[in-house]
């Protein structure tokens, strides 16, 4: 259903133009007529028009509004001036009292006049009978922040997620799509199996579609029924049942085959660029005045999406790691002058390799995107490698895979290059930097070593998610559920200061998250790898700079004070256990 928006009224119009009665026929006002830039043009019954600027017409079956915005709507796809509404809908802006600001999700009530609504099934089911208020209240919100000065403002805050009183879809109305994008995540088949378990047992939805291969699997591939029986075990398993692809993500066509199949919700499992897709879905799907809710579920097994918590499976990947870093370490100590080299996940943000050396204990030095570090000289790399062999006899290198990036050879040319899904393509740093050392030690230092190189990132990816995942995975698919029953669209289902919230797409599609190298996260890993920083007093400045220019959040800036909380969310149900960060050591 296209539209264009039009003033609240004609009151704009000079007369005899903002006078509606005047284009209205006496034939019980079966036509009526109005100016534009093809003349009067006349609308039969049951068309509606807008009155304002860049005046259009069509013939099928719609009603006249006059309340409020104005609209012209058409069944017809192309029928309509649909040039004439903006791309990108503006955000929702609350604000309130003390420096409060509500940034909202969009809702299909925005656009779409006259939505029934209906009880909300929950009421009568007895898992929930048990919750003394299963209900969120409407004005619930959650801070982004939760450390504050006293005389300080309240702060951004995002609306709470869960089950509503009121819904705006009929249970045997619901036709839902389910999306896997971009690459391999530990819990993916958990959240795919959550969504259709919450839709089928909470709202009893019996249609649910599983949309193969990604992006272009919504029309170029065929489309998989589920159920509970079909996802009943599935979590047990790594991957995804559905399958799925980088790029691919043509708009017109995937917003053509939800319309043609008759899908209402859809729900978009991917990263940052995936939700970026996902947000242009959207507004396309506003646009036409489709009453489609478009939720995200955020994945990243980088953990590198800003405002959440952390993402889905980035715990499990940190345990997993756990596995490599320890062969490594009794691959080196075990032989003379023993190296261990890791290479981890981490293309712009070296989160799952600084937990994992802290985890482990056993890191001797840890390579992140966010440090810049150089090779030779004094305070180099090679420097201290030869050090630690001296002293201890072996070490072990733990290096994210966007690391060093800068000094790997011809890495102008390897950075022009991207994936399907945009993604520079980087080289291999662990290879690159397994020859250099070589090379120094036997060529510059006639120094035997011996050098172990590991590579586990396809094994972390394809896993199942651990037991901490797979309770976060059912949070965030029945609040994604609970939010697209009760008419919110265009947002992402995130946990925030250990609360479920909604979050629109642009939070999360603007920026990344990265590691803050001089917050006290990042300290607490030098102290214990004795590692040197790497960093010149100009870097420092340079990183304080840009720490005050775009504060950090999730892992790094999540507002709690102790080093290992633990969140009770009442109406949840669910313990919610989550990790330390930086930022909640400013307690200390």
């Amino acid at each position: 259903m296209d539209y264009v928006l039009a003033p609240p009224s004609t009151s704009s119009l000079s007369p005899p133009l903002n006078n509606i009665n005047n284009y209205i026929s006496d034939d019980h006002k079966s036509r009526f007529s109005v100016p534009s830039a093809f003349g009067f043009v006349t609308f039969r019954k049951f068309c509606t028009v807008s009155f304002g600027h860049g005046y259009s017409y069509g013939c099928c079956g719609c009603r006249l509004r006059t309340s409020g915005f104005s609209k012209i709507e058409c069944s017809a796809r192309a029928s309509m001036a649909s040039s004439a509404l903006p791309e990108i809908s503006k955000p929702k802006i609350v604000t309130g009292p003390g420096g409060y600001v509500l940034e909202d999700v969009p809702h299909l009530s925005d656009y779409i006049a006259d939505l029934p609504t209906y009880p909300n099934p929950l009421q009568d089911n007895p898992a929930y009978s048990v919750v003394k208020q299963y209900f969120v209240h409407v004005d619930d919100t959650v801070p982004q922040k939760v450390v504050v000065h006293k005389d300080g403002p309240r702060g951004i805050h995002f609306r709470r997620a869960g089950p509503r009183q009121k819904v705006y879809f009929e249970s045997d109305e619901v036709h839902a799509a389910i999306v896997t994008c971009g690459g391999l995540c530990p819990g993916l088949n958990t959240v795919i199996r959550e969504i259709v378990c919450g839709l089928h047992h909470m709202y009893g939805v019996k249609k649910v579609l599983g949309i193969d291969g990604g992006y272009r699997g919504f029309y170029a591939k065929n489309t998989v029924n589920l159920d509970p029986k079909v996802v009943n075990d599935i979590h047990k398993r790594g991957g995804t049942i559905l399958g799925t692809s980088r790029g691919g993500h043509d708009k017109s066509k995937i917003v053509d085959s939800i319309q043609d199949r008759g899908i209402n919700q859809v729900y978009i499992i991917g990263g940052d660029g995936t939700q970026r897709g996902a947000a242009v879905i959207f507004e396309e799907i506003r646009r036409r005045g489709l009453k489609v809710a478009v939720v995200g579920i955020p994945k990243t097994i980088d953990n590198d999406i800003p405002v959440i918590d952390r993402s889905f499976g980035f715990d499990t990947a940190v345990e997993e790691a756990q596995r490599a870093i320890n062969a490594a370490h009794v691959e080196s100590e075990s032989i003379e002058n023993g190296i261990g080299l890791v290479k981890l996940m981490g293309r712009y943000s070296g989160f799952i390799a600084m937990y994992s050396t802290l985890a482990s204990r056993d890191v001797d030095c840890c390579l992140i995107p966010e440090s810049p570090f150089y090779l030779e000289g004094p305070g180099g790399l090679f420097e201290y490698i030869e050090k630690r062999l001296k002293e201890n006899g072996h070490m072990v290198i733990v290096v994210a895979e966007g690391a060093g990036q800068e000094l790997i050879s011809k890495s102008m040319l390897s950075m022009a290059q991207k994936d399907a899904s945009g993604n520079k393509l980087l080289q291999d740093v662990g290879l690159w930097l397994s020859q250099r050392i070589k090379d120094y030690f036997s060529k510059e230092r006639k120094m035997l070593i011996n050098l172990k190189y590991i590579d586990p990132t396809y094994m972390i990816r394809a896993i199942p998610s651990n037991a901490s995942d797979n309770v976060y995975c059912t949070l965030l698919a029945q609040s994604a559920v609970h939010g697209a029953m009760a008419g919110y669209t265009g947002y992402t289902s995130g946990l925030v200061n250990g609360r479920q919230t909604y979050i629109p797409f642009s939070p999360i599609t603007e920026k990344q998250n990265h590691v803050v190298i001089t917050d006290r996260m990042w300290a607490r890993l030098l102290s214990s790898t004795n590692q040197p920083s790497f960093l010149s007093a100009k870097d420092v400045v340079i990183e304080d700079q840009k720490v005050d220019e775009e504060p950090s959040n999730q892992l790094l800036d999540n507002g709690n004070c102790s080093e290992n909380s633990l969140v009770n969310d009442i109406n949840d149900g669910i313990f919610v256990p989550f990790v330390d960060g930086p930022s909640r050591s400013e307690c200390f």
